[in-house]
């Protein structure tokens, strides 16, 4: 698979996110950054980006899969920090 399959993917099936896809053939990073994740713990937010990607999981099409998951403030104090 390529980023921008995994990234199609993902946004057809959690609304309300933007997601930025590092890696290929069947491993990759994900940012997914949304309001979706808004009061969730940290496990649940993984559980959430597996679940959107579990028919790829199984099939083997994904394998290694590394996810950050962040609320839209939590994203913007993420960015202020990196500059």
């Amino acid at each position: 698979m390529q980023p921008h399959e995994v990234k199609a993917l993902l946004e057809s099936r959690i609304d309300g996110c933007q997601f930025h896809i590092q890696g290929e053939g069947c491993n990759f990073q994900v940012i997914a950054v949304g309001d979706a994740f808004e009061g969730l713990s940290p496990v649940k937010r993984q559980q959430l980006v597996y679940s959107a990607l579990s028919d790829e999981i199984a099939s083997g099409a994904l394998h290694a899969i590394s996810i950050k998951t962040y609320t839209p403030a939590q994203w913007q104090t993420a960015a202020e920090n990196t500059q």
